[in-house]
């Protein structure tokens, strides 16, 4: 593929939410003199998107009433995500062969599907982490994110705000299924789990070594 030689400095982390990916690549770009392209990097993305090239990240540059976001039901939700990722991909792909040229290591937080990935990276190059499905699903409101808590707060705006946290609960468990983990724990790249008695250091020890660093 013509972007191999781009990315034969960058090394990727793919995974599950809450699995640590994002301290990763901010550790390792500071252990390694590298460049972190952090979670959602792709929002720095150059340029305003089309909306009929990018329907699904451009959804809520264009929202009206952000109630809406969360009234969907589970299925459009996954299928909002789905496309998303998609669409995060096409993004990455055009921002990282500049990113890369800049000499460094680059260690990026990926949206990027697996089957790309076996195309434009080392095998070496890639690394999944992943922590239990269902953490994201109990534990989605806990992070101090903004985000997060903006849309905890639309939620209980909702005339029945318990309804309404079931109905995005399940959306949860449809992205966050057992069948999205077994297909990255069986992709066929070095896996690390979520272990919560390690330390920082300690899960950077084993990512580096996974990544031949």
């Amino acid at each position: 593929m013509e972007n191999r030689l781009f990315f034969d400095n960058a090394y990727f982390i793919i995974g599950t939410s809450y699995a640590g990916k994002s301290t990763m690549v901010k550790e390792l770009a500071k252990k390694h003199g590298g460049v972190a392209c952090e979670e959602n990097y792709h929002d720095h993305y150059p340029g305003e998107l089309d909306a009929r090239e990018f329907p699904c990240l451009t959804y809520t540059r264009d929202l009206k009433d952000w109630h809406d976001f969360i009234r969907r039901s589970p299925q459009e939700y996954k299928a909002w995500i789905d496309g998303a990722k998609k669409e995060c991909e096409i993004l990455e792909l055009r921002m990282l062969p500049d990113i890369c040229s800049r000499g460094k290591p680059v260690f990026v937080d990926t949206n990027i599907g697996i089957e790309t990935l076996r195309k434009i990276a080392p095998k070496d190059h890639v690394v999944v982490m992943l922590s239990d499905p269902q953490i994201a699903v109990r534990r989605f409101f806990d992070r101090p994110d903004p985000e997060k808590q903006f849309l905890y707060r639309l939620i209980l705006e909702e005339p029945d705000p318990e309804k309404a946290m079931d109905n995005y609960r399940k959306g949860l468990e449809l992205i966050c299924s057992q069948e999205s983990y077994d297909e990255l724990l069986h992709a066929g790249f070095p896996v690390v789990f979520r272990d919560e008695t390690r330390t920082i250091g300690q899960t950077v020890a084993l990512v580096e070594e996974a990544l031949g660093l």
